[in-house]
């Protein structure tokens, strides 16, 4: 009893100097997706102002292809002393759905660090396709069954997920274009080679603004404060219609909890920080609150979306080898 009591103690001082000592060198960020996307924009951000906390640099690595799960990997096989962290978004949820073989499980081989934050999507069409509002695209769709061109970056990406929650939820159909990237697609909406996309705000505002996209509606509760003018699905007859794309920071498994409580210690100050807020809320982030900040609200949050997905993927009949 005395020699497991001395074990104890001796783990929990092991801990807590881990916690103190914690970082002894720059952390790598691995963000599992190509530069210049949303998660990397948001990664960024948040890296630079956790370095001030941490009191060392906070490296971006850029770890891109098969959605995310070939960086996701490299992340489950670092050493779990919290120099190496994940920031993923909600394809962490969908890859297990998605992918018929992954050499990772996200509820077994992560350790959730804290939420980053929401970006909801935003539904938008070439500025002369001719419904102009949701009512009348349902309409058209019905009336068309395929005629309308629904732009996405792939199989399993966030705009193919709103695409097809989008058919689900309104029983119409659409032809579904691929293309290698939110980039290209949105390129094809202007040109009007296809007709609409579901996006973000960061990658359409411009356009919206300029005029040569016009927006249908945002996928929130609430109106965007950087797009005022825009309804809701709600507003629109389609009560209920949400998709955000969610962003979090998760650690190997078996990190010590003192250093995922540094490492979350770390998120929120870049959070309190008025200029982060600033530039996060200008690209359309919607900042977690409360509770929500804590690391076990991510597990929470992604054991939820790990059951939610599997029923939509099947229904559209998306699988991927």
């Amino acid at each position: 009893m005395a020699m497991l009591k001395h074990l104890l103690l001796a783990a929990t001082a092991a801990l807590s100097f881990a916690a103190s000592a914690f970082p002894t060198k720059p952390v790598t960020l691995l963000v599992p997706y190509a530069p210049g996307g949303s998660t990397d924009v948001i990664a960024r951000v948040l890296a630079e102002n956790m370095a001030r906390e941490l009191g060392q640099s906070v490296v971006v690595e850029n770890l891109g292809g098969a959605g995310g799960t070939i960086g996701t990997a490299k992340v489950v096989r670092a050493p779990n002393d919290g120099h190496t962290v994940l920031f993923h978004n909600m394809g962490i949820a969908i890859a297990p759905s998605l992918y018929n073989k992954l050499s990772f499980d996200v509820s077994k081989d992560l350790e959730p660090i804290a939420h980053a934050g929401d970006v909801p999507m935003i539904l938008v069409r070439n500025s002369k396709f001719a419904p102009a509002t949701v009512g009348e695209l349902i309409k058209h769709m019905k009336a068309k069954p395929g005629d309308v061109k629904f732009a996405h970056a792939g199989v399993g990406a966030t705009s193919y997920l709103c695409a097809v929650l989008f058919n689900q939820a309104t029983g119409t159909s659409t032809t579904m274009v691929p293309y290698r990237g939110t980039g290209p697609a949105l390129m094809d909406v202007l040109a009007g080679n296809v007709d609409m996309i579901c996006d973000q705000p960061v990658s359409t505002s411009a356009y919206l603004q300029a005029g040569t996209l016009k927006p249908y509606a945002v996928a929130t509760q609430e109106r965007l404060p950087i797009l005022p003018n825009v309804p809701t699905f709600a507003e629109s007859g389609m009560p209920g219609f949400q998709l955000a794309v969610w962003h979090g920071f998760y650690a190997p498994k078996g990190t010590p909890a003192p250093v995922i409580d540094r490492l979350n210690k770390a998120v929120r100050a870049a959070f309190a920080t008025p200029a982060v807020a600033k530039r996060l809320a200008e690209l359309g982030v919607v900042l977690p609150q409360g509770d929500r900040l804590k690391p076990e609200a991510l597990r929470d949050h992604t054991t939820a979306e790990l059951k939610a997905w599997p029923p939509v993927l099947a229904a559209a009949g998306a699988s991927i080898d």
